[in-house]
């Protein structure tokens, strides 16, 4: 089976969020189980071609109602994945960021979801001499390529098209590219006709439109393929959802993350490695140095609390604030945090650090290298997040034996495991939205470390055993796939989907 990855981020090459990450770990673990996974991203002018060796292949003319141009396809392969980067002037191929302002944003990915399906045209060709090649299934990402999916509805009546799968993953359902019909008539982009679409005045929401008119959905998680089907974080697309769901097209896959690259054994970038076996000595060390490192006194019986996030309500730094200025006042304990976003609460957090100065430390920046040091030194690692589709640091963390306290919503309701005296759990889980709850939460949490250590360790041993890997999420979604392809087979061979069709018919018309 061939599938196309259309993303408008890729890890290493651009990254914003865990929306990179996926898309630059799922292929490999799916090429791992003989699928042929390949991924396009723009060539945002960030990427640093000459360091991964990126080339240009092929180029092709396009041309769309309001204008036309060159489209610049480029190549590298990473980690045995094949990546392929499109460039047009004035969209991609300049520019030091992924994303701009809204405006601009809906050009560029709107064009962006237009020469998808023309770049595929020119792999079937063999453009610029490559073996031909064409996907089974189109897997798009978010809202930047959720266009696609209705692009591909409409290219069907083409015979090279009809038998093409379709597949939209939605990260995170707060970005949906809305009122975007003014961009869409301007780039040629036929009217959308869906009842479902209509009757929920959604006609000019692309994400809407890749949930209407994509064979099947995904989510990062299973509850949150659950929640956006309701008001708190379906975002006005809950009933969109909703109907989906009714023909079992909703699936919630767990994210995984590159446990070859985030193995506390193996991390170049931590000065005592180390594994399950014997991680309490090396771990010990690791936070005397970030301790010393981050100004802090170098003392072991001190539980050292740990962020690394984006900085804004989402991720309820809010929240931690409000918890921390308590907690840093009357508890013998340590903070450090690393992250950027809003600027408010950078002030916030750097005030905080200020106040606290000897026992707090806020590196307001982007670090990697700083990060796994974090996560190879903390003893508790705080994500108080509102909504959380997946999270990745909390299973970043649990891998490198830092223990989460976290809320309990999307992913990481999935992945955290509630403390319960020592023998199960494997970190701290409040459910209500208040400061109060994350405060109380690290207190319980700070109790725990400073006077139940043997139930702290087990539980730190629990969590660097979780299996975290693709390998399992990676067969979920060549399940998926093969549903997708099975809704193009031939009348005589897919009966039941037939059936399904006509029901999802009768059910719009029913709405009317």
């Amino acid at each position: 089976m061939n599938v196309l990855f259309a993303s408008a981020e890729v890890t290493p090459f651009a990254k914003v969020g865990g929306l990179g990450d996926v898309v630059g770990s799922l292929p490999k673990a799916l090429r791992a189980q003989g699928i042929d996974a390949r991924v396009l991203m723009p060539l945002h002018g960030s990427i640093d071609r000459a360091k991964y060796g990126i080339k240009p292949i092929f180029r092709y003319p396009f041309t769309r109602r309001n204008s036309s141009g060159d489209v610049t396809i480029h190549y590298a392969e990473y980690d045995g994945v094949p990546i392929y980067f499109m460039a047009s002037w004035p969209f991609f191929g300049e520019g030091n960021t992924v994303y701009g302002d809204i405006p601009w944003d809906m050009k560029r990915f709107v064009f962006f979801s237009q020469t998808i399906l023309a770049t595929v045209v020119h792999f079937r060709l063999g453009a610029g001499g490559l073996e031909p090649w064409s996907p089974d299934v189109l897997h798009v990402h978010d809202w930047h390529t959720a266009l696609a999916s209705f692009l591909l509805e409409e290219a069907r009546r083409d015979p090279a098209w009809e038998r093409t799968g379709s597949v939209l993953s939605i990260h995170n359902m707060a970005y949906q590219g809305t009122e975007a019909g003014g961009y869409l008539w301007d780039a040629g982009v036929p009217g959308r006709h869906n009842p479902d679409l209509v009757y929920q005045d959604k006609t000019d929401n692309v994400l809407g439109m890749g949930i209407a008119y994509s064979d099947m959905l995904s989510t990062v998680s299973p509850r949150y393929a659950t929640e956006i089907q309701y008001p708190r974080f379906g975002e006005g697309l809950e009933g969109l959802v909703r109907l989906r769901n009714i023909d079992g097209d909703v699936r919630g896959i767990l994210n995984g993350i590159d446990v070859d690259r985030w193995n506390p054994a193996t991390d170049p970038w931590i000065a005592n490695p180390y594994s399950v076996d014997n991680f309490q000595e090396a771990r010990a060390l690791n936070k005397a140095a970030l301790q010393q490192e981050s100004g802090l006194a170098a003392r072991p019986d001190v539980p050292l609390i740990a962020m690394i996030t984006r900085l804004v309500e989402q991720k309820g730094a809010d929240l931690a604030i409000g918890a921390l200025y308590r907690l840093l006042a009357d508890t013998d304990c340590q903070f450090v945090v690393l992250g950027t976003g809003d600027p408010a609460l950078e002030v916030a957090f750097r005030r905080l650090c200020d106040t606290f100065a000897w026992k707090a430390t806020a590196y307001l920046k982007f670090d990697p290298m700083l990060s796994q040091r974090i996560y190879s030194a903390c003893d508790l690692f705080l994500m108080p997040s509102r909504y959380e589709p997946c999270g990745l640091g909390q299973m970043m963390a649990m891998r490198y034996g830092a223990l989460p306290v976290v809320r309990e919503t999307g992913g990481l309701a999935d992945t955290v495991h509630n403390y319960d005296n020592g023998e199960v759990g494997t970190g701290f889980v409040f459910l209500w939205e208040e400061a109060d709850a994350v405060l109380n939460t690290l207190r319980w949490a700070v109790h725990t470390y400073r006077f139940n250590p043997s139930a702290f360790d087990r539980m730190q041993q629990r969590a660097m055993l979780m299996d975290f890997s693709w390998t399992k999420s990676a067969r979920e979604y060549i399940a998926v796939y093969e549903r997708a392809l099975s809704k193009h087979l031939p009348a005589s061979t897919s009966q039941p989907e037939t059936k399904t069709k006509r029901k999802k018919s009768k059910r719009s018309t029913e709405s009317a």
